[in-house]
């Protein structure tokens, strides 16, 4: 596939399924910024390979909720050469929470003690390993939702039966994982870059934590061991504009549990003080800029051997 010549100043595009608090405020901060950007709603688009029916960027924002649409589109706009943030393979890799644990791993990043089993049996046995109470959540999710903190195995029973009633695919993966006692809250610490640039506690009564089941944010320092591990994080699952949640274990000290590839920052912005979105926005802008000008050599370079 060949892209039309960059324009000289930067083609930015945000794509986006649903218009929430977070989308607007980074296009009131595009607008802030003085920025000219593009807004792509996700189900008005189509792609005919061959057929250049999407039109080219040097940078796409990715913001859609749906996983499935998001990685798709970026796929695709990447396919015409454009750069996406975040990248195909990032949105692959945060949006299932196996293949984060597994790039976790892989490069030695600390994390609850977690398993995956494919049978009852299997499962059970995970679970008398680790001891009780349990963690155990679908691969695929956000929002804390169908997350079970299990106190015993005639629960863990009960709800792998509703698991294998269910059937489907994200039911026959079990993952698991050791219940971590943490103070009452837990961490997200937002990357943008190569940098860590706030971070808070969501702190609530219930285990689950998270701003969208209610927990409040606060502001939460910048340690070097928190800005450490955030960017160890970030760079295993391939780097980007993300969102790292980490817990405080009572023996283990900070432990990364999840990767989150669009980020919602809509609670963390007057809380931290922080300009989240306008980071984000001129971040893309020096992206597209770097782009513009790197095709701009590559063209003189031809010209000159011509």
């Amino acid at each position: 596939m060949s892209v039309g010549a960059p324009e000289r100043t930067p083609r930015l595009a945000v794509v986006y399924d649903r218009l929430r608090p977070e989308e607007r405020m980074l296009f009131d901060a595009f607008e802030r910024g003085g920025i000219d950007v593009v807004q792509l709603y996700a189900p008005h688009q189509s792609f005919s390979f061959g057929a250049h029916s999407l039109q080219p960027f040097d940078v796409v924002l990715e913001r859609c909720v749906s996983h499935t649409r998001g990685l798709a589109l970026a796929r695709l706009y990447e396919a015409l050469g454009c750069v996406v943030m975040n990248a195909a393979h990032v949105i692959e890799t945060c949006g299932d929470k196996l293949a984060t644990n597994a790039a976790l791993g892989r490069d030695g990043v600390p994390t609850p003690r977690t398993g995956v089993a494919f049978t009852t049996e299997a499962v059970l046995d995970l679970c008398d390993t680790f001891g009780y109470p349990i963690v155990l959540k679908p691969v695929v999710g956000s929002w804390g939702r169908l997350i079970s903190r299990l106190s015993d195995r005639d629960a863990v029973e009960a709800v792998l039966e509703h698991k294998e009633v269910l059937g489907g695919p994200a039911h026959k993966v079990f993952y698991v994982q050791e219940f971590v006692h943490k103070p009452g809250r837990d961490i997200r610490a937002f990357v943008i870059g190569g940098d860590v640039v706030a971070a808070i506690y969501r702190t609530s009564d219930h285990w689950i934590t998270n701003t969208a089941r209610g927990g409040a944010a606060s502001d939460c320092p910048l340690t070097d061991e928190l800005v450490d591990l955030t960017l160890r994080a970030a760079h295993a699952v391939g780097g980007g504009v993300l969102a790292v949640d980490l817990l405080e274990s009572e023996d283990r000290g900070l432990l990364v549990v999840e990767v989150n590839h669009t980020m919602e920052f809509r609670n963390s912005v007057a809380t931290t003080g922080v300009d989240i979105p306008l980071l984000v926005v001129r971040h893309a802008e020096r992206l597209a800029r770097e782009i513009g000008e790197r095709r701009a050599s590559a063209r003189a370079a031809v010209a000159a051997g011509a």
